[in-house]
């Protein structure tokens, strides 16, 4: 990543303190709003950062986590409609902001029309989420294959997978390489996997993780 982004994280549960983790440990300035003071004494008590009590739909709050000067506001509570409600109210405030919602039921693809990604963590990961918060080279299609992830995924440069042939990377049982260079053909064994190409990958939900370490690192 070339720049340090500032988000905003409405939700400290396991997803949303698990995603700011990811976040933070990439160089990412991060703010968590949540509503419960024990979950909030508990965030505190794990990690140095802002923790904002309150409900991230009041304008007073998310302005006090510095709304104005975010570039991303993710909404990772257990709630659908609360995570949209946080979503628009940002994106009111403040226009520019990019907005993602966690989803927890099928067709979470249509509140696409109110934000500008939705993920399912259950399924894919605080990883994944992490990602489409920085609206970065991964793409999941969820709901599609039962508990399968069908993933497009951009090699990164330096990632430990760049630059070798699939028959040197030990990806997890369970990862099936789908796709050559930006799906041009079917993946053989002296695929290689370039960085900047992007690759369609099966995955399931328990290796998500360690596939996405390889690509992205």
């Amino acid at each position: 990543m070339t720049s340090t982004l500032d988000i905003i994280i409405a939700g400290g549960g396991r997803v949303g303190f698990q995603t700011a983790e990811i976040l933070a440990d990439h160089g990412h300035d991060v703010t968590i709003i949540e509503r419960d003071e024990r979950m909030v004494s508990e965030i505190a008590d794990q990690w140095m950062a802002t923790v904002i009590q309150g409900d991230a739909t009041n304008p007073d709050i998310i302005a006090q986590a510095g709304i104005e000067r975010a570039d991303v506001v993710a909404a990772l509570t257990g709630e659908t409609g609360l995570n949209l409600a946080v979503c628009l109210a940002a994106a009111e405030l403040t226009p520019d902001i990019r907005t993602v919602a966690r989803i927890d039921r099928t067709g979470g693809e249509a509140y696409t029309r109110f934000v500008d990604a939705v993920v399912f963590p259950e399924r894919a990961g605080s990883r994944v989420a992490a990602n489409e918060i920085l609206g970065s080279d991964v793409q999941t299609l969820a709901d599609v294959t039962g508990t399968l992830d069908i993933m497009l995924i951009r090699v990164a440069d330096g990632a430990p997978a760049a630059g070798k042939p699939l028959s040197d990377v030990r990806f997890p049982e369970g990862t099936l390489v789908v796709s050559d260079d930006n799906g041009e053909r079917i993946a053989r064994a002296d695929t290689t996997l370039r960085p900047g190409s992007r690759y369609v990958i099966a995955v399931e939900p328990n290796v998500v993780d360690e596939v996405l370490n390889l690509m992205r690192g």
